[in-house]
């Protein structure tokens, strides 16, 4: 029983082995003549991604300490099954402590695999995570992952697991129905999809394997590891794998050889997602009843869930760059990856880490004045107060200034940027609009800030 806590550095992406027995690094292939698929998901997902998640088969918690998890099965020694549960959360949802010359963040995870007519296995972990700077701390992407290993008897069981922030209380629980499966000489593993993993020859070898819980996979850059393990062959035998787009479409295709040398072989196989669709994908090794099936998605991000082109340029319509966002609108589809790409590239104030901080930022502004800014009769990211948050965040004071006479006034302070913003709700509905004064206050100050920004090339 192992358990595996990693923050993920900013300064480098996890990348994955190559293993020994098949490891090869491919791009998406279309099979037939099938169309290219654009699906319309709701824009919905970056403001609700817990949703997506659990579309996918991953399990979540939803409040308070918000985490993605998945499980993973492969053949334990004898005739046991080895159960791997990973989760995966981010810094700003944790309590940072200032702690010496950094911060830190501490906390304990339970996992809790209940079974009808046998005791419950019960698994708890004391840990922190520590980090250098305040940024640091409220980090957006998928910073910390957590994995945990047990040996289980094939079966039905009731997962729960809880993270538990000593920091503040918060609590982050999720439940999930798992079935631990057999493995009988001659069967494969459902596929898993993960960062980092060498493979093994014998079911009594440990497995070096980090998962990728989330399942996302960055569009036009990243690449997607499948993993899965083929038991006990006896023979040369080779075994089918697709990977499907949301239309059921075949988009790759290639087929798994086992040698029936060894116990346990290993293969693992490397996706390279430059042209694949936008949205969910399944993964499905075998044929007929004895498919094994698991589920990714194809983001813009790995931090932030959007699948589709234009509700992401929807999205930045205010983070300025306006050209470029034009460009990718009016071009073709099999233009924009690369105009996604370097898009991605020129804004990002930091290339020497895999996250563009800079759209992190954005995004999480987005998502956070959604929630906040809510009764306006639009959604909370595109009314004046939100566009004001989204542009410069929390103002340092906000005074209500509401007069005895009809109509309400809001008065914003952002003492750095010397800028006074007068918000009036002139009918009474709880709709806060810039004055004009105001408006072109801000429009002075933001258009000064986009331009000290990064630079951004031609």
């Amino acid at each position: 029983m192992r358990l595996i806590s990693l923050c993920r550095p900013r300064a480098a992406r996890v990348v994955a082995v190559l293993l020994p027995i098949l490891a090869g690094c491919t791009s998406w292939q279309r099979v037939g003549d099938t169309p290219t698929v654009s699906p319309e998901q709701q824009l919905t997902q970056l403001f609700n991604p817990g949703a997506l998640y659990t579309r996918l088969g991953r399990f979540v918690s939803p409040t308070q300490i918000f985490y993605v998890g998945t499980a993973a099965f492969v053949p334990g020694p004898h005739d046991s099954t080895l159960a791997l549960i990973g989760l995966s959360l981010t810094n700003r949802d944790l309590a940072f402590q200032r702690e010496g010359t950094g911060y830190t963040a501490k906390y304990r995870v339970e996992y809790q695999l209940a079974r009808p007519g046998t005791p419950t296995i019960v698994l708890s972990r004391d840990a922190a995570v520590r980090v250098a700077t305040s940024e640091e701390t409220a980090r957006t992407d998928e910073s910390i992952l957590l994995q945990q290993e047990v040996l289980v008897a094939p079966g039905e069981y009731q997962l729960t697991v809880r993270v538990r922030d000593a920091g503040n209380a918060h609590v982050g629980v999720a439940t999930k129905t798992l079935v631990a499966p057999s493995f009988a000489p001659g069967s494969v593993t459902a596929p898993i999809l993960a960062y980092e993993v060498r493979g093994r020859g014998a079911r009594s070898d440990s497995l070096p394997i980090i998962l990728n819980s989330r399942g996302t996979i960055g569009y036009g850059g990243d690449t997607l590891l499948v993993y899965l393990e083929g038991i006990g062959f006896r023979t040369p035998t080779s075994v089918p794998l697709e990977v499907r787009d949301e239309g059921n479409r075949v988009i790759y295709r290639t087929e798994l050889q086992f040698t029936g040398t060894r116990e346990i072989e290993s293969q693992a196989i490397h996706i390279a997602p430059d042209s694949a669709p936008l949205g969910q994908l399944e993964i499905v090794v075998g044929s007929g009843a004895a498919a094994q099936r698991n589920s990714a998605v194809v983001s813009f991000s790995q931090s932030w869930v959007i699948t589709n082109f234009d509700d992401l340029l929807s999205v930045l319509r205010f983070f300025g760059e306006d050209v470029r966002v034009a460009n990718m609108r009016k071009a073709k589809a099999s233009d924009r990856p690369t105009l996604w790409r370097e898009f991605y590239h020129a804004t990002d104030p930091d290339p020497t880490t895999p996250e563009n901080e800079l759209l992190d930022s954005y995004f999480s502004l987005v998502s956070i004045a959604n929630q906040r800014f809510v009764g306006e009769g639009l959604p909370g990211w595109r009314t004046d107060r939100g566009e004001v948050f989204i542009a410069f965040g929390e103002p340092d004071q906000v005074v209500d200034q509401t007069p005895v006479q009809q109509g309400r006034t809001l008065h914003w302070s952002y003492t750095q940027l010397r800028l006074e913003l007068d918000f009036e709700d002139t009918i009474g509905y709880g709709r806060y609009r810039l004055t004009t004064e105001s408006r072109s206050n801000f429009d002075r100050v933001r258009v000064r800030l986009q331009r000290q920004r990064v630079p951004t090339g031609p």
